[in-house]
């Protein structure tokens, strides 16, 4: 039977802290009406990463594992985890659980809305953040998404919140046009989806700050190049925005 929802979860040497990640997950699908199906995908971990996913594979409901032995980065994972889901909507999550699945609750009545993209925001009213991020990381960001909307897409206050749903038809249409393959690689998606015509909707979700974070100050400045990537390959008309199943079966063909 085709589910109803898609969780993709990326993971680089995410071994201290997968397994309650997972327990989260798990727990909270096994108590939902829908139907639901997990994709893990490891990306080059050199700890026990995928071992811990393979693991609980195993004990958790329609969930499998897919990955390579090197690190492609993190937009290479949800690429592919995004076009191999089978799912009618299509959330991905960080394997820290900085963002619980349950959130996907405040979703499921915006798509009956009919909004084809919903994206979680620690931006927008009634966000709550536990805790706050420290204030260089928050003045970063600000400055960060100004530049974003002056350059990329105008109107969303978060593009890097790791909690992002997408329809069947829209997954399957910007995933399999998106070339970003690190940080940089949410803003792309919405670019796309804008440019594509869907509907989006950002949403406040509860976001809990996890100290062990890998983002680093020179991971901001690959986003910002990242961007005018985007924005030139958009101006040269670079992407193609024909024969998406065409454009598919080369992203799965060649990003393992």
């Amino acid at each position: 039977m085709k589910p109803f929802l898609s969780v993709i979860i990326p993971a680089y040497n995410e071994a201290e802290r997968f397994t309650l990640t997972l327990v989260d997950v798990d727990r909270y699908l096994s108590n939902t009406e829908f139907s639901s199906e997990v994709i893990i995908v490891n990306d080059g971990s050199t700890d026990k990463t995928a071992e811990i996913a393979e693991n609980m594979a195993n004990i958790m409901k329609n969930t499998r594992v897919i990955g390579w032995e090197k690190n492609k980065g993190k937009g290479v994972a949800v690429r592919h985890g995004m076009l191999e889901a089978k799912g009618n909507w299509r959330v991905f999550m960080d394997a820290d659980n900085s963002t619980s699945i349950s959130e996907i609750e405040k979703m499921l009545p915006l798509f009956k809305e009919g909004y084809e993209v919903v994206i979680g925001s620690r931006a927008v009213y009634g966000a709550k953040l536990k805790p706050r991020q420290v204030w260089y990381k928050h003045l970063i960001g600000k400055a960060g998404n100004l530049f974003i909307q002056l350059f990329a897409i105008k109107g969303i206050k978060d593009t890097q919140c790791g909690f992002k749903c997408f329809s069947e038809e829209a997954a399957e249409k910007i995933f399999s046009m998106c070339v970003t393959a690190r940080w940089g690689f949410d803003i792309e998606a919405l670019v796309l989806a804008d440019k594509l015509g869907f509907k989006i909707k950002e949403m406040p979700v509860v976001w809990v700050n996890d100290s062990r974070s890998r983002v680093r100050a020179i991971d901001y400045v690959g986003v910002i190049l990242e961007v005018l990537k985007t924005r030139a390959r958009l101006k040269g008309n670079k992407y193609n925005f024909q024969n998406a199943e065409d454009r598919k079966k080369h992203v799965l063909n060649n990003d393992e």
